[in-house]
């Protein structure tokens, strides 16, 4: 989803039952958690958007918090999940038993290994 004002109109509308945001598309950590308050509102079930590079790194705080204060459920949860470049982080995901694993860093959790980033630096 694009931003809270597309998800709720669509949530009042009864447009999906799975919600997948988006953490790099929207306005920052503020607005991830308005959409799981909204769609806990609207009963809906959310599904972060994870098959980029560093996503599943970024949406982990996110899904744990909805488990925390929200929803209170994991049962019903998924998260997308894509096993590839996790190496260029210093806290990577962990998936144990099917699951993610919670984070163990405060942060957004997609700080990068210093080889990792310098490689990708423009040389120019």
């Amino acid at each position: 989803m694009q931003n809270r004002i597309m998800d709720k109109q669509y949530l009042q509308a009864g447009s999906f039952k799975v919600m997948q945001i988006d953490a790099t598309r929207v306005a920052g950590p503020q607005e991830i958690v308005l959409e799981y308050l909204l769609a806990n509102k609207f009963g809906v079930r959310v599904c972060p958007h994870a098959g980029g590079v560093g996503l599943c790194e970024a949406v982990r705080h996110f899904a744990m918090s909805d488990y925390l204060a929200v929803s209170g459920q994991w049962d019903d949860r998924v998260i997308e999940y894509v096993d590839n470049q996790h190496e260029y982080f210093v806290h990577p995901t962990e998936i144990v038993n099917g699951r993610y694993k919670a984070p163990t860093a405060p942060g957004s959790g997609v700080d990068m290994k210093l080889e990792a980033a310098e490689r990708c630096l423009y040389k120019g």
